[in-house]
């Protein structure tokens, strides 16, 4: 019996102090809240810092390890923030983590694992939150191949509210039931559940192992242009005009 969560409280917006929330039936395998200097680089302990050009998506971004781009505001937050740069091949640079640890939905495995495996979209990705182009709109999404519906993915989506306050995003894993056709994961905003796939939606045993068994990195970034966004122009904001704010990553379960 099993479920597990992750949870991230993001906005891009004004800087606040979070405490980490507690969850009946749920305890923390792991959190960071991001409590540091302004200006530092967030936990080396916790997250690998991706740098260069990844030549992802058709995406346009260089991302860096610079302040400019990537930094605990002091307030205990992390902000990833895009820039438009001359000195890059594109005109951009922005920022990408990725954490230390992988972390498995099954019961009390907290592993490090290598970062070498299946080649995407077979491995299996979850998006907790995509958000393009500063629109109210928030997506979550399953990419596994043939049975997700490539290249978009099994794909939900809720309205964002508007405003200044940070929102939580949360991603359930439920294996309660022992039976891979009716696990399911479930994405929600602010506690209000949003869209849900569970083993007999995915339709094949090994695919859902790849999304509901397996090791998973987190991975937060904000990216430039793209198949998905299209190309920037002068009216795209960069700066803290369009970062991402983060006050807590955990991963939490029964």
């Amino acid at each position: 019996m099993f479920s597990s969560a992750l949870i991230v409280s993001l906005l891009p917006a004004l800087t606040a102090a979070f405490s980490l929330p507690s969850y009946n039936g749920l305890s923390t395998v792991w959190h960071d809240d991001f409590w540091g200097n302004a200006g530092d680089s967030p936990n080396v302990t916790h997250w690998n810092v991706i740098t260069g050009d990844l030549g992802l998506n058709n995406e346009l971004e260089t991302y860096t390890e610079s302040n400019e781009n990537l930094q605990i505001s002091g307030g205990g937050t992390l902000q990833l923030i895009p820039r438009r740069n001359s000195s890059t091949s594109s005109g951009w640079t922005s920022a990408r983590i990725e954490s230390v640890d992988s972390y498995t939905p099954v019961p009390g495995k907290n592993t490090r694992s290598m970062r070498e495996g299946t080649s995407w979209p077979l491995c299996g990705e979850l998006d907790i939150l995509e958000q393009v182009n500063g629109k109210l709109t928030g997506y979550g999404t399953a990419h596994c191949e043939n049975h997700c519906e490539e290249p978009t993915g099994r794909q939900g989506y809720t309205s964002i509210p508007s405003g200044s306050n940070f929102h939580t995003w949360r991603l359930d894993w439920d294996r309660t039931s022992n039976n891979w056709q009716t696990e399911s994961i479930t994405w929600s905003l602010d506690g209000v559940d949003f869209f849900s796939i569970n083993g007999t939606t995915i339709g094949d045993q090994a695919t859902w192992s790849t999304l509901a068994h397996s090791p998973f990195y987190i991975l937060l970034n904000v990216a430039v242009g793209g198949t998905m966004a299209g190309n920037p122009d002068s009216n795209t904001l960069d700066g803290y005009d369009s970062m991402m704010e983060v006050a807590y990553v955990a991963v939490y379960s029964s």
